[in-house]
């Protein structure tokens, strides 16, 4: 899952992308109308959180252009404009929920899932390969009826490998997806992700296997069989 966060205070905007890291998911953070266009242009994102005034307009314009443009993204408002008729307005502009500021963490990320769970993206919630499996809403991977600890980008890796099950995920793929804005992956930064995946899946009988197809990238396949531990 990769959300974008549209606030222009940099404080906000640290503290939030805490608390959505903290749960798994990949974040893109910018300042203003014509970073989140910019932003837009280039990436798919399951979800967006808007805040409303911003240095370059008002937040309801990007999301009356998004519904224009037939964007279905989910949007969750977060503002300090509390007024009934304010709400409405965001609600009749296209906007999927509204969280007026100051707000807690916990409720961020209830109102989160819940907008992810009902998004056409996550129609096909849980991603299965062998007797593994992933939901991307609540970022939880399993085997069986075991729930498998993951880092937030193990668990990144996990759901694109998935996604791809079968077929090779080609390694500069996977550096794109487990980027964010502003920040550079080291050099074998894939290699080290991919590693402690594995050992994080190997005490589970998967019945998958990670393997490195070299030069190339990445394949997460079906054994048909016990995964060696």
């Amino acid at each position: 899952m990769r959300l974008l966060l549209v606030e222009d205070s940099a404080r906000l905007r640290e503290l939030i992308g805490e608390t959505i890291r903290s749960a798994g998911w990949r974040l893109d953070a910018v300042a203003t109308l014509a970073e989140a266009e910019d932003a837009f242009a280039g990436t798919r994102y399951d979800l967006v959180l808007l805040d409303l005034g911003l240095p370059d307009g008002d937040g309801l314009d990007l999301l009356r252009a998004l519904r224009r443009n037939r964007n279905g993204t989910p949007v969750l408002v977060l503002t300090a404009r509390g007024a009934v008729d304010e709400r409405i307005a965001g609600l009749d502009a296209g906007a999927d929920d509204y969280l007026a500021k100051p707000f807690n963490n916990g409720e961020l990320l209830a109102r989160a899932r819940a907008l992810l769970r009902r998004a056409p993206v996550s129609a096909d919630p849980v991603l299965e390969a062998g007797a593994l499996s992933f939901d991307p809403a609540t970022q939880e991977a399993r085997c069986g009826k075991d729930v498998i600890a993951l880092a937030p980008r193990e668990r990144a890796a996990l759901e694109i490998l998935l996604r791809n099950a079968g077929r090779v995920t080609p390694k500069r793929g996977l550096e794109e997806k487990l980027s964010e804005f502003d920040e550079e992956l080291s050099p074998n930064a894939i290699e080290v992700v991919l590693s402690r995946l594995r050992r994080r899946l190997a005490p589970f009988e998967t019945r998958t296997a990670i393997e490195t197809v070299r030069g190339v990238g990445y394949l997460l396949r079906e054994t048909g069989a016990e995964t060696p531990r």
